[in-house]
This record gives structure tokens, C-alpha cells and sequence, in this order.
């Protein structure tokens, strides 16, 4: 692929590594793009704006408010024109703004009067992009529709390592032709995603339940949705929000979540069963909070609705997708799962302290019901979930 006559914004927010987005600009440029650049007035401190004029001799704004020698409303027009807006770097400023709809500058205003994606590549200091208040705006930007790409790890300009170094040029302009390329790749499509755990209460208090945040779940409704896809997203207890453009149906027990996915199963084009099951429940729930009345108590469990299998014998044309976390054996295993489930493909991961529960990233390996087998490398679980996605595209091609 190659971006050839695709119309780019470029914004450049005012971080050490600005001068980045010229070398970034230019590969823009050699792929073919029509480059227009926004910069903020901090920007313009590190870099000057005659630098990228005279090096990819293209448009660039800084003060809206500047008198144009054509009267037009200079960030409405912009918008209009873009195919895309890339914010590179992106700083927690920028960040912020974008994430509150602040639009105090031409950057900021043109960003919330535009209809194209945007995509954001943060660079900033560790701390700083680690800090709450950062994570939470870029999860807003993700909640409003944003593309976000995660900085790159290592030594920063500040003299510390750590996560918000700027990403490499490579990594950008593959999101860009993800983005420009994809978009509507699951159009006229329906997927259904379970995400989560399962709790299993014991009394009116205490729950049987595993670490499952959602985290992968969520990342595939957000993606599928960008994708074009018509997304239902079934979840377990998990403090994540999820998009608000997309339906979200809460669940607590595994019977809960077997009974929702059942009754929407029939409307569906693919189905993704990310969620923790509990694969056991208390064979009856106490009334009230239990007394600690004996040193020892025991639990009598019984077995909770297998789903992917009810799912599998019920398939027919439709695409389902299961997950399999494993602590050995992880081939094995899943290749079991995989037959037994009677599975389109399977998502195998063992346990590790960077990936399964909890964690941001994941390694994991594809399993396909002809034979074939993919290591995936260690990658953020959204970055992934666009890997999950566009093999199953494939799938939908076969």
C-alpha cells in the first residue's frame, strides 16, 4: 500500500522531538501524500514553521488569526480538506485539550471541527505520560473516536528511560494506511465480543472470580467499531469504560453471560469470546453474609455453562473466535480447545507477568481449524487486537 494522493494534516505540538515530524513529513511525502502542517505556538519555539515550508514546501499555519491573502475560515477548510489529521508529536497538552474539546488555537480548533480520522503519536516525558490525569485523556480520546498510538520505550531528551519516546516514522505510516486502508473493511458486518470475568457469588458478599480486566475484549469492540463493524460488547464486572458508540450489555455470573450471549447469538456475523468464564460456581449461594463460625469450610462446586462449546455446535456460517490462557503446554492445549469447540481460530497466550490478566501487552499464538499456527509477537493488546482483526477479515474471505 502507499498513500498516494491521500491528504494529510500534519500537527506538531510543541515537544523536544518536533523536529521529528519534518523527517516524518518527508516519508509522507516519498509515499506519495499531499502534506499540509498545523503547529502550535510551542511548536514554533522548537522548530520554525520556514523549516517545514522549505523542506516538504507545503502549507503551514500557526495563527489563526493571521490575515490570509484569501479570506476563508482557514480551520473549517482545512478539515474539510483532510483525509486524515496526524498530531506528531502529541503532547500531554495537545492531549488534554483534544480529550475536553478545548479549541484555543488553529491546531485545537481545526482538530474539533474535522470529520477524518485522527491519530495521535504522544511523546513526552515517562512520568508524565504515565501520570493518571495523561492516561485518562488518552482514553477519552479513544472513547471519542481517536486513534492513539502507543510512544515507543527507551531513552528520552530528558536524560530518563522509559514509555514516550516519539514512535518511529515506519510505525506511523503504518497505522496511517491501517487507518485510510481499513476503515470499512467489517462494513454491513455484526460481531459479537464477550470481554471479563465472571463472579460466582458465595453469599450476598464473597465471589469466586479471576484478575480478567477486559482489556483485550474492550480493544476489539473499540477496533471492530472502527472497522465499520456493528459491535455488541457482553461484559463481566471490569472498571473499564466502554465507547459510547457502541452497545454494551453488563453481565455478573457465568449463566448471566451464557443466557445474553445465547439470546443475541442469531443476529450476529462473528462472534469473539474473549471473557473469563469461572468454569465453577458454589452449588447454592447463602443468604445474607456468611458467619466465621468453624476454622475450615468447604465449597461444594459445580461445573458453570460451557459456552464456547454450546457455540461451536451452533456455528453454522458464522465466524467464532475463542481465547485459551494456559500456564503449559500451550500448543497441546489449545489444539485441544480448538477441536472441541469446533473453532474458526483460536487465541493462545500462557501466563507471564507481560501478558493474560491485567496486563497492557500480549504474546500470543493463532491457531486456525486448518492446521495453521502464528506467533504473534509481544505487542500492546490494542496493536493487537488490530492483528486479530484483520485475520479474521481473511477469514471472512476464504
Amino acid at each position: 500500500m502507499n498513500l498516494n494522493n491521500k491528504k494529510i494534516v500534519l500537527g506538531v505540538s510543541g515537544s523536544v522531538a518536533a523536529y521529528k515530524s519534518v523527517y516524518l513529513g518527508r516519508e509522507l511525502l516519498k509515499s506519495g501524500a499531499k502534506i499540509r502542517v498545523a503547529m502550535t505556538t510551542n511548536a514554533a519555539k522548537f522548530i520554525t514553521p520556514l523549516t517545514f515550508r522549505s523542506t516538504l514546501s507545503s502549507p503551514v499555519v500557526v495563527d489563526e488569526f493571521t490575515e490570509p491573502d484569501d479570506f476563508n475560515m482557514e480551520h473549517i477548510s482545512w478539515s474539510r480538506w483532510a483525509d486524515i489529521f496526524v498530531i506528531a508529536p502529541a503532547t500531554a497538552d495537545i492531549i488534554a485539550k483534544a480529550a475536553n474539546g478545548i479549541a484555543d488555537d488553529f491546531l485545537t480548533t481545526s482538530l474539533l471541527a474535522a470529520r477524518c480520522p485522527v491519530l495521535f503519536a504522544p511523546a513526552m516525558n515517562s512520568t508524565m505520560y504515565s501520570h493518571p490525569a495523561t492516561q485518562r485523556n488518552i482514553k477519552r480520546l479513544r472513547e471519542l473516536g481517536y486513534f492513539v498510538i502507543e510512544p515507543d520505550t527507551g531513552d528520552l531528551a530528558c536524560g530518563e528511560s522509559g514509555a514516550g519516546r516519539f514512535p518511529e516514522n515506519d510505525t506511523i505510516i503504518k497505522y496511517i494506511e491501517q487507518i485510510l486502508y481499513t476503515s470499512n473493511i467489517l462494513a454491513n458486518k455484526k460481531i459479537l465480543i464477550t470481554a471479563g470475568p465472571t463472579r460466582e457469588y458465595i453469599d450476598s458478599v464473597r465471589f469466586i472470580s479471576n484478575p480478567s480486566t477486559g482489556k483485550m475484549g474492550f480493544a476489539l469492540a473499540d477496533v471492530s467499531k472502527k472497522f465499520g463493524a456493528d459491535v455488541l460488547l457482553i461484559s463481566g464486572p471490569t472498571e473499564l469504560i466502554p465507547p459510547s458508540d457502541i452497545e454494551n450489555i453488563d453481565v455478573i455470573s457465568a449463566q448471566e453471560m451464557y443466557d445474553t450471549v445465547i439470546q443475541n447469538f442469531d443476529d450476529f456475523d462473528i462472534i469473539i469470546m474473549t471473557s473469563a468464564v469461572s468454569d465453577y460456581m458454589p452449588s447454592k449461594k447463602i443468604a445474607g453474609k456468611m458467619k466465621k463460625i468453624t476454622d475450615e469450610l468447604e465449597l461444594k462446586l459445580i461445573r458453570t455453562p460451557d459456552i464456547l462449546a454450546e457455540l461451536g455446535k451452533r456455528r453454522n456460517d458464522k465466524i467464532l473466535i475463542g481465547f485459551a490462557l494456559e500456564s503449559d503446554n500451550i500448543l497441546e492445549n489449545a489444539q485441544k480447545k480448538l477441536l472441541e469447540k469446533n473453532l474458526h481460530l483460536l487465541v493462545a497466550n500462557k501466563i507471564s507477568s507481560n501478558t493474560g490478566f491485567a496486563s497492557d501487552t500480549n504474546e500470543v499464538v493463532l491457531l486456525y481449524a486448518d492446521g495453521n499456527i502464528e506467533n504473534i509477537p509481544l505487542m500492546s493488546k490494542r496493536e493487537l487486537a488490530g492483528v486479530i482483526i484483520q485475520k479474521i477479515v481473511k477469514l471472512i474471505r476464504m
